[in-house]
């Protein structure tokens, strides 16, 4: 099973941008601790991190073809990434919503998403361990190669 991870804009300055917010794990120590958890469960991931909303959609196009899920943490296009929504749903993967912070604690313009209308699901509020619970969540599910 191969599942993208894609990590959106500014999520490169985790372990320096807001601390009390976002925490102090770096990206490439989430992106370390979602490899080994990928491996405990047999998933193959490609972790992709962009500022670029056009970036992250030619990533999503380019690999989807070739994996079973999408983890997904828009970061700011999470509240107007139109574009990211629709490749989303034309990619037609099972798709998880994951945000570090609980967005739905914090400023009233945080709270709407347009990606959660086509996730299967999303994840708020758990840090980095929301990515390990979208991987684990995506890896049961039904009808995934063995």
């Amino acid at each position: 099973m191969r599942i993208l991870v894609v990590h959106g804009p500014n999520l490169n300055l985790l372990g320096q941008r807001e601390p009390g917010i976002y925490g102090t794990k770096t990206l490439g120590e989430i992106n370390a601790q979602i490899e080994r958890r990928a491996a405990e469960l047999g998933v193959t991931v490609v972790a992709f991190q962009s500022n670029s909303e056009g970036d992250i959609i030619d990533f999503l196009q380019a690999q989807a073809p070739q994996a079973e899920g999408i983890v997904i943490n828009p970061g700011a296009l999470t509240h107007y990434g139109l574009s990211l929504r629709d490749a989303i749903a034309s990619l037609a993967k099972p798709t998880i919503e994951v945000h570090l912070s609980n967005i739905y604690a914090r400023e009233d313009w945080r709270r709407n998403s347009v990606i959660s209308p086509v996730a299967l699901g999303q994840i708020s509020g758990l840090g980095g361990r929301g990515y390990i619970a979208a991987l684990e969540a995506l890896a049961a599910l039904p009808g995934k190669p063995e």
